[in-house]
């Protein structure tokens, strides 16, 4: 089991920046990438970015450039970062937190509200 804690969101002007972090705890060491994904309203759930536990990551085009995923793992807590540069009003959605393990589960952290005002 996985649990994930967000911390991070809420209003900032457009062209700011912000940062979201997600805490992974449990069985951590089975984690084989972590990721972000968005929802803004009426639309569906969007891949943000992913790292794995290798480094590799991968982002969408909208954010390539913008955002910047990054993790840290210990013994105890794997963290995962977005840092959100020169945000858009369009960035504006709920965001959460993923973390794949190696049987395929994938486990949801809470969404945090990002919102970015022009």
């Amino acid at each position: 089991q996985v649990q994930l804690v967000v911390s991070g969101g809420g209003l900032v002007q457009a062209g700011g920046s912000m940062t979201l972090s997600c805490a992974a705890s449990g069985s951590i060491f089975s984690i084989n990438a972590m990721g972000w994904y968005r929802q803004a309203p009426g639309k569906q759930r969007e891949l943000v970015a992913t790292v794995t536990s290798g480094g590799t990551t991968n982002y969408a085009d909208s954010v390539k450039g913008r955002f910047t995923i990054s993790s840290y793992r210990n013994n105890a807590k794997y963290t995962v970062y977005l840092f959100m540069n020169s945000l858009k009003p369009e960035d504006t959605a709920v965001y959460y937190c993923t973390a794949d393990q190696i049987n395929e589960f994938r486990s949801w952290g809470q969404g945090t509200q990002v919102t970015v005002s022009s």
